[in-house]
């Protein structure tokens, strides 16, 4: 291996670190009620999610569940019952918090129960063995493709959070403009109200001759 192709791979590894997401998360269910996990993913990113059941109390066979993901709108994009494992898979349309909820089926039978999700989102959720098959490429030429699609979602980043710092300014400067406009009111109100406080004190005690 050349010391260019070292270098290359090493750039590759680290942008890819950057940029893929690929987390595990443990949950441990109620009895009752949801247990439920949010993931922030912005607009046409897809994203893939594995799921697991373990018994803490070794039972066999495992107690089902129930799973749901929302976008943060509130469409469902993915809803299984009577589940011990699953997999959901989706391209966001939407920018926001996903939420992912659990529950366990029958709460009066068994014991404790723990899942496992592991998501993979972006770069980290594309199949590129299937691409190399497809497109019959290796070695080299698939890591540059990999950094290619590193590349673009570093920038499809890049332009989501100046969306979000351009939102952000604009309510931060609608809200500096209406607290400077209360401001002024109050600052108003007050002076018109110490103005009849002195004008109702002073004929007051001129009707009292005071002064």
């Amino acid at each position: 291996m050349t010391e260019k192709t070292r270098w290359l791979l090493l750039l590759l590894g680290i942008m890819m670190m950057v940029v893929e997401r690929s987390e595990g998360v443990w949950l441990n269910l109620p009895r009752s009620g949801n247990k439920c996990v949010t993931e922030e993913i912005h607009n046409n990113v897809v994203v893939v999610g594995d799921y697991v059941v373990i018994s803490d109390d070794h039972l066999h066979p495992t107690p089902s569940i129930s799973a749901k993901v929302t976008s943060p709108y509130g469409n469902i994009l993915h809803h299984s019952e009577n589940v011990t494992h699953g997999q959901f898979a989706f391209t966001s349309s939407e920018s926001g918090q996903y939420l992912t909820c659990f529950s366990i089926d029958h709460p009066g039978q068994g014991g404790a129960l723990s899942v496992n999700i592991d998501w993979k989102i972006g770069v980290a959720a594309k199949d590129w063995e299937s691409v190399a098959r497809k497109e019959k490429i290796e070695g080299v030429e698939l890591e540059l493709r990999k950094l290619e699609g590193a590349v673009e979602a570093i920038h499809d980043n890049l332009l989501y959070l100046k969306t979000r710092e351009a939102e952000m300014r604009g309510v931060s400067e609608t809200t500096n403009a209406r607290v400077a406009w209360y401001s002024i009111l109050s600052l108003g109100i007050c002076i018109m109200a110490s103005c009849a406080q002195l004008w109702y004190l002073t004929r007051f005690f001129q009707k009292k001759k005071l002064i």
